[in-house]
């Protein structure tokens, strides 16, 4: 980003529709962000975009008023029947879902339109009803929306507007195949307005641009800068018994009211989580793992700061708005370089400062070189020094996870098929 976040062009100086202008209004936007500012003349003028820009920069903002003006100025496709959405907009995870549907209804509050979202995990049967009951614009993961498709919820065929958001996360959570799917059963591609945005525009990802969309006017905003200026990095190489010591003195140096902490894998953020709680910081894990229902309510109470630390992995650092983040910690460094440039971009969002610290402990130090090559410097170092090390509290182990109908998996418990054979009486153990 530069370091202007907001460019000089006023959303009233496009020739964006009336209605959709007062939503803008009400939602306290005036000037455009520089992706907003190069994708929206083309959208607004009816041809399609690819367009590449960091995170937290306004590209939700940029393809749904694209959208919603686009379908004020068309007539629906004949033969459309209510369910049938006129327009679809992919994103990899839930949770990105859920904030493209929550800023939809801000900037849909004056164009009338129905909107629908659908996603895996819970709700399934009123997902269902919402879209049977009428559905303009149909906000969702690829699994859930190709179901409801198969059950003839609804038709893609008079979908007048595509939009893929972070479709290079798409690529990595394997949901190519399903894009496909989607895009195949539309009108040809020169019948409807197409969108695709990301955090980097890869071979692939142009590929299916390429593939799927109108002769797409790319756009890239500074690519060459991968990390926002305004975030403060820095990088520790603590052993691996100093890596929970080292962050607890840390937060508690600070004010970790919206933080942020990654890690490679799901049972080291429950284990992180149990030490963190030991030891008076309040925080919670949240994973593929988590219930939807929960993951929903953990991402609100950190949203409204009642949660201080969220512990994720890399499904957790992609698409989510979660605005002022003031830390983000890489507990492991990722085994992706380009996933430490997505975690780190959770803070310093939309002009902010923020600081990224990360740990090139004995497991991941190795990752360092590809991370730096990714951002194309050297990041700052800092040396452990004894007194950031804390005594910490040992939790204690979890209880064990029982396997079916209540037995334990392992060990000697009742029910346990590991107890040894009862010798029969008289008779020597069988060899």
């Amino acid at each position: 980003m530069t370091e202007k976040h907001l460019t000089d062009v006023r959303f009233d100086s496009l020739d964006i529709h009336e209605k959709v202008l007062e939503g803008i209004r009400e939602a306290g936007f005036e000037h455009c962000t520089p992706i907003q500012a190069a994708t929206l003349p083309v959208a607004l003028g009816g041809c399609d975009v690819a367009g590449q820009a960091q995170t937290g920069t306004g590209k939700t903002a940029a393809f749904l008023i694209a959208t919603f003006h686009r379908l004020l100025n068309s007539e629906p496709l004949p033969k459309r029947r209510p369910c049938d959405p006129r327009a679809v907009m992919l994103a990899p995870t839930r949770e990105l879902a859920v904030q493209i549907n929550k800023d939809a209804e801000i900037l849909n509050r004056h164009t009338g339109f129905k909107l629908a979202l659908a996603f895996g995990g819970t709700d399934y049967e009123k997902q269902r009803q919402q879209i049977s009951d009428g559905c303009d614009v149909l906000i969702g993961t690829p699994g859930r929306i190709i179901d409801y498709s198969k059950q003839d919820v609804f038709s893609f065929n008079c979908s007048q507007v595509a939009v893929l958001d972070e479709a290079d996360r798409m690529f990595d959570l394997g949901f190519i195949k399903d894009i496909r799917f989607v895009l195949r059963r539309m009108p040809s591609a020169e019948k409807r307005l197409n969108m695709l945005f990301s955090a980097t525009l890869s071979h692939r990802v142009l590929e299916l641009a390429y593939e799927h969309m109108n002769d797409p006017e790319l756009v890239q905003i500074e690519p060459e800068k991968i990390t926002p200026d305004r975030i403060r990095q820095v990088i520790y190489f603590p052993s691996n018994r100093e890596k929970i010591p080292l962050l607890v003195g840390l937060l508690r140096s600070m004010d970790p009211r919206r933080t942020m902490v990654f890690v490679n894998r799901r049972r080291e953020s429950e284990r992180l989580q149990r030490f963190l709680e030991a030891n008076g910081i309040h925080a919670q894990a949240i994973s593929g793992d988590v219930p939807q229902k929960k993951r929903l309510r953990l991402l609100k109470d950190f949203q409204t700061g009642d949660l201080p630390v969220l512990i994720g992995t890399d499904v957790a650092s992609r698409g989510l708005h979660i605005p002022d983040v003031s830390h983000v910690f890489n507990f492991d460094l990722p085994d992706d370089a380009e996933d430490y440039v997505h975690r780190i971009g959770r803070t310093a969002r939309a002009g902010a400062e923020g600081d990224a610290i990360s740990f090139g402990c004995e497991d991941y130090a190795q990752n360092l070189p590809a991370i730096e090559d990714c951002v194309g410097y050297k990041l700052p170092t800092e040396a452990v020094d004894p007194s950031m090390l804390v005594d910490i509290k040992i939790p204690p182990r979890p209880p064990r996870r029982d396997g079916p109908k209540g037995r334990p998996r392992s060990g000697g418990g009742k029910g346990s098929s590991n107890r040894p054979r009862r010798q029969r009486r008289g008779k020597p153990p069988r060899k």
